[in-house]
């Protein structure tokens, strides 16, 4: 392992040393040609892996999604057809756009809620930097923590069924009897879904990224909210608007760049979870969303072509929130 990482480093030495030599070697070029090269020179390993690391895989991915599962034989759309024919497809879709809309909206409105009651109040910094501690932990070990948390008999009890176990008169349906199997059962209360839309589980599952997910949002919504000019709010009290009036008519429009871009991070991770669903159920019991399924074809049950149309699939998902994500950020610009 030490020799594998020290021929990384003799290589990027001999990458960097070739860069600075070419770099030198432009200011004995004419003209404009002094800056192209230059340009060259740094924009041209960058624009390297980019090509290498991501177009090439994503025209391969394509191709792949076109072909049978050995990825010899061409099979048309076959694979996708398979996907929408499916009988647990709309649960996987039904789970997915829940995390999506579910998580991304609770994420956002917890981030603003904390940023606003949160700004100048005593204590301040350590509050806030005890919400943010959730975001520095991983996804996967963040789901290993809530498992504990939901876990049930017959092994442990976890805090979910001791809470809920200490309740009186809640009904044995939501708890209260303190042997729930949180993440297995689907049940929301005496419901019971079609399998077509999500469980319980899956939006306790939600719950987890929430948890994981706000502290960061927060940081960025609370030094939106400081950068906001101290003249806009006090004309705004001095026309005898009130707090909350200051905030929806003032200071969320000045940020709301700032929610766009966190709700489109927030709603791009919530498109292509895996780390959580992975972590806690492995995707059982009706928990699973595209990338766990992609996972699953591809590398257990070995499905290439199958298994590329999902990853297909999750790609074209990600594209209309990306360009959301410009109009709204257009939209506020010109706002400005």
């Amino acid at each position: 392992m030490l020799q594998a990482f020290g021929q990384v480093i003799i290589l990027m030495a001999i990458l960097g040393a070739v860069l600075l030599g070419l770099y030198a070697l432009t200011k004995y070029l004419p003209g404009g040609w002094r800056e192209r090269g230059q340009v060259l020179i740094f924009a041209g390993p960058a624009v390297f892996l980019v090509f290498g690391g991501l177009f090439v895989p994503m025209v391969r991915t394509l191709i792949v999604s076109f072909k049978s599962d050995n990825a010899k034989e061409w099979a048309g759309f076959a694979n996708y057809r398979e996907i929408f024919s499916g009988s647990g497809t709309r649960l996987v879709l039904g789970n997915t756009f829940t995390w999506v809309i579910g998580g991304t909206m609770f994420v956002i409105i917890a981030g603003l809620a904390i940023a606003r009651y949160a700004d100048g109040m005593r204590g301040e910094r350590v509050w806030k930097s005890l919400i943010f501690i959730p975001a520095a932990i991983s996804l996967a070990g963040a789901g290993i923590i809530w498992k504990f948390i939901y876990a049930g008999p017959p092994f442990e009890v976890g805090l979910a069924n001791q809470v809920t176990g200490a309740i009186p008169g809640l009904p044995a349906s939501f708890g209260g009897n303190g042997d729930k199997i949180w993440l297995v059962d689907r049940n929301i209360g005496a419901l019971d879904p079609p399998a077509s839309a999500p469980g319980l589980n899956t939006f306790l599952l939600i719950v987890i990224f929430i948890w994981a997910s706000t502290g960061l949002a927060t940081v960025f919504f609370s030094a939106a909210i400081k950068g906001v000019p101290d003249s806009l709010i006090d004309a705004a009290r001095v026309d005898g608007a009130t707090h909350r009036q200051t905030f929806f008519k003032v200071i969320l429009p000045y940020i709301s760049a700032t929610v766009v871009a966190v709700a489109t991070i927030t709603a791009i991770g919530a498109l292509k979870v895996f780390d959580i669903v992975a972590a806690t159920t492995g995707g059982n019991f009706g928990t699973s969303t595209i990338a766990n399924e992609f996972y699953r074809i591809y590398f257990v049950q070995g499905r290439n072509g199958f298994g590329s149309a999902y990853a297909v699939l999750l790609f074209l998902l990600v594209i209309p929130v990306v360009v959301i994500n410009r109009r709204a950020q257009r939209r506020a610009e010109e706002q400005a």
